[in-house]
């Protein structure tokens, strides 16, 4: 993707713009308003509604804009209360930077190329730039080049619109097009007591069936990867982390086990979580491919491997080495997220603890999950006690994440202490599970969703290494190849052995 992102919108563009993002805007509210006989519920997923396709077509006609023949469109509405003000909640999907914080398992990267004047029609128009990836480098990510139109209907309700548009598809990294944005969005509407309802939409044609591993391939075509039912989980997930990281929700004060006594201390260490998981989803998608020999011996061991130089004071300075897979498991997502959240169990899966227990010396709730929250670990490694493990856990109804990072025990006191968190340098490491996407059968034969647990999970790890200071040779690219390739292979021969598993 090139940086060099001018739009040079003209006169006779604007007018162009304004009334496309009307016409999407009105479009978007006809969806929401409207149930039969536009949408119908997924038989195969109880609360997930799916476009009715020729209905669409007979009321809002419109052209294929991936003109592939393995092109296919996505479609969904999803709703959910939200632990947030729809005024709040409007400010920080409009703000591109705190709407990227709001999703960062989604958002990758996202740009506002230029902001335009609605005019009046009021509300706040933007061209921009997205790219979104989910849960392991084996699903291809996705770009939109749009226009986000968001506007107040009245006192307690606003409205955002996304539609792909045409004004700078020269910069994208396919050709032709492969992702396109039909108007998509949501409605936000303040029920009081600091919460919202918001309802979303997402619709869009795609062509990246042959890019996604079969692993991931009925999760990705089942519109559960993209889909509504995601960014309202991921909404709800991050406005109650929102909530606790502001102490507008009490947690207990025998969490922090005397370690952080102040609420600007808890915030600044879940400050530095937070972009410990950003960089770590960031990292994930693995866009930049291994630019030396790979061997042989690795090319068909399912593992990713990327390497680049860092990019700032947020990161170790030097040569970064990542590494990736993905696998299949016959677990739920609950039975795998305690397993990797049970501190007595972490020497089962953590190679770098050579077998030596770990003790967490304190944890900050992040929601009401048990499981989602922020610990402080202190492994024990002979000869080193400066050392010390920053991890987040987090779970929903969709997945689980564990995050975690070596920390270096003065940088933390630094950010207990109130200290500025963005020049601190961080490498997570981590693991992502999800539901499979498939509907496994029940014991009547009936198909169910495998949100049920029924079915299993897939579950990515990945881990970053800083590999040198000075200069890449090609013996130490080699050298890291293999290190990195053995770290990872072992950590899944660990992990299958603790859980009785061998396929």
């Amino acid at each position: 993707m090139s940086q060099d992102w001018s739009t040079s919108v003209t006169h006779v563009d604007k007018s162009v713009i304004i009334e496309t993002a009307v016409a999407a805007m009105n479009e978007l509210l006809e969806l929401l308003r409207v149930n039969e006989p536009l949408w119908f519920e997924a038989p195969s997923d109880h609360g997930r509604y799916t476009l009715r396709r020729d209905s669409y077509d007979m009321i809002f006609p419109k052209s294929n804009q991936v003109n592939t023949s393995s092109a296919r469109f996505e479609s969904s509405k999803d709703s959910g209360e939200v632990a947030m003000s729809a005024t709040h909640l409007i400010e920080m999907l409009v703000d591109v930077n705190k709407w990227k914080e709001i999703f960062p398992t989604i958002v990758t990267k996202a740009t506002i190329l230029e902001a335009i004047d609605a005019g009046i029609f009021g509300g706040l128009l933007h061209l921009m730039y997205q790219k979104m990836h989910i849960l392991s480098p084996l699903v291809a990510p996705r770009e939109f080049f749009f226009i986000r139109y968001s506007r107040q209907i009245n006192s307690s309700t606003w409205v955002l619109v996304d539609v792909s548009y045409d004004f700078i598809t020269q910069l994208q990294d396919s050709v032709p097009t492969r992702s396109w944005r039909f108007p998509s969005g949501c409605i936000i509407q303040d029920i009081s007591n600091g919460k919202s309802t918001v309802t979303w939409i997402e619709h869009v044609q795609v062509d990246d069936k042959l890019s996604t591993h079969r692993l991931y391939r009925d999760f990705v075509c089942g519109s559960q990867a993209y889909g509504a039912k995601r960014w309202i989980t991921t909404l709800q997930r991050m406005c109650e982390r929102f909530a606790f990281s502001n102490g507008l929700i009490a947690t207990p004060t025998n969490e922090l086990e005397g370690v952080i006594e102040s609420l600007e201390g808890k915030r600044n260490v879940m400050n530095l979580s937070q972009r410990m998981v950003e960089s770590f989803f960031e990292v994930l998608c693995m866009s930049d491919k291994l630019d030396f020999p790979n061997p042989s011996e690795y090319q068909n061991s399912g593992v990713c491997v990327a390497l680049r130089k860092s990019d700032g004071p947020h990161q170790p300075d030097g040569f970064i080495v990542s590494a990736a897979t993905s696998l299949w498991l016959p677990f739920s997502k609950e039975h795998l997220f305690n397993f990797f959240q049970d501190e007595k169990r972490r020497t089962q899966w953590d190679v770098l603890s050579n077998g030596n227990p770990a003790t967490v010396v304190a944890h900050i709730s992040t929601g009401t999950h048990p499981g989602n929250r922020i610990s402080i670990i202190q492994p024990f490694v002979p000869k080193e006690n400066k050392m010390l493990v920053l991890q987040e856990s987090s779970i929903d109804s969709l997945g689980a994440a564990i995050i975690y990072a070596p920390m270096d025990l003065k940088a933390l006191l630094s950010v207990v202490k109130g200290d500025d968190t963005t020049k601190i340098p961080i490498l997570p490491s981590g693991f992502v599970i999800s539901t499979d996407g498939r509907a496994s059968r029940g014991t009547n034969g009936a198909s169910t969703s495998s949100n049920t647990g029924s079915g299993g999970s897939l579950l990515t790890v990945a881990y970053q290494i800083l590999i040198c200071r000075s200069q890449l040779t090609t013996q130490l690219n080699m050298e890291s190849v293999a290190t990195v390739h053995t770290l990872i292979s072992s950590s899944i021969k660990k992990i299958k052995a603790a859980l009785d598993y061998y396929d």
